[in-house]
């Protein structure tokens, strides 16, 4: 029982560190329909911010800020190239994660650092606040709560005039330029609160981790749409429950379905094998999802 609660604080500590990544993506895939591979360069980004400010002495949640708006910067700089220099999307993208790979390294001095000892948000600040009861759920409690805050706040803009605006860029862009907006504008500040987003994600890791590594946003578009994907599949015929939860939801069941497959027995080196595969059968059930609903619908 003991080795079955473990693996599962386990999984709810990924889960809510990864879902602010989640997030992002629900902004930049399903919004804007946008895919962006800069997260893929923001997430170890947000990551070797934090390190070097926390090696500094920086107070922790002051870091977090910081991180967020160095990935919201790389993501104005993506939505530049796409609206202003009329590069594709994905290419926009590219060229930014490409870039960024050298920026990390500058940024943090080598391609690992550690942050041991250092104050974070998780024995810091609120963290020390916790009974002795629960000082070993920590890393869990603090990512949840701050999770929860970051959704509330996202919940609250999206139905803000300018959240509606972002939401109609997606769909209809004459809605927008309808109202006197910038479609451009709208992308760019959409792609802002993406990389921002995948940035404090990979901040709140390094911070729980206690080191940084400069590969670690390597796959990061695809594990965060998978997350997006599941929980829009399996919970969009439920109208109360919110797409940001969907998200949240996704992200849960896919770290779930990763840590089921390493107690099972696959190595750990596998991991990005492991992802591939999971897009994979959550890309094809839905297209089989989506063509079986259409049948039915013609009949």
């Amino acid at each position: 029982m003991d080795v079955v609660f473990s693996l599962l604080l386990t999984v709810l500590e990924e889960a809510f560190i990864y879902s602010f990544l989640s997030l992002g993506i629900y902004i930049s895939y399903i919004i804007l329909n946008f895919p962006d591979l800069s997260v893929d360069g923001t997430f170890p980004l947000g990551g070797a911010v934090t390190a070097i400010l926390l090696l500094a002495g920086w107070n922790p949640l002051l870091v977090l800020v910081l991180a967020f708006i160095a990935g919201s910067l790389c993501g104005i700089l993506t939505g530049i190239f796409h609206t202003k220099f009329k590069i594709k999307d994905l290419l926009s993208g590219i060229i930014t994660m490409t870039g960024l790979y050298s920026v990390n390294l500058l940024i943090a001095g080598s391609a690992n650092v550690s942050i041991m000892n250092t104050k974070t948000v998780f024995n810091s600040g609120l963290g020390s606040l916790l009974p002795e009861s629960l000082k070993e759920y920590n890393i869990v409690i603090i990512a949840f709560l701050l999770l929860i805050i970051v959704k509330l706040i996202l919940d609250l803009f999206l139905k803000t005039e300018a959240g509606l605006i972002l939401r109609a860029s997606g769909d209809n862009k004459r809605v927008v330029t309808s109202l006197g907006k910038n479609p451009g504008s709208v992308i760019i500040f959409g792609l802002a609160l993406t990389n921002g987003l995948a940035a404090l994600s990979g901040a709140i890791l390094v911070q729980a981790h206690g080191y940084f590594n400069v590969n670690s946003g390597i796959g990061m578009m695809v594990a965060g749409l998978t997350c997006m994907i599941i929980g829009n599949s399996l919970f969009k015929g439920l109208s109360f429950i919110k797409i940001s939860t969907m998200a949240i939801l996704g992200t849960i069941i896919y770290k779930a379905l990763i840590s089921l497959a390493f107690n099972l027995g696959a190595p750990p080196n596998t991991l990005k094998l492991i992802n591939a595969i999971i897009f994979l059968v959550v890309l094809v059930a839905r297209e089989k999802s989506a063509r079986q609903t259409y049948i039915r619908g013609e009949l």
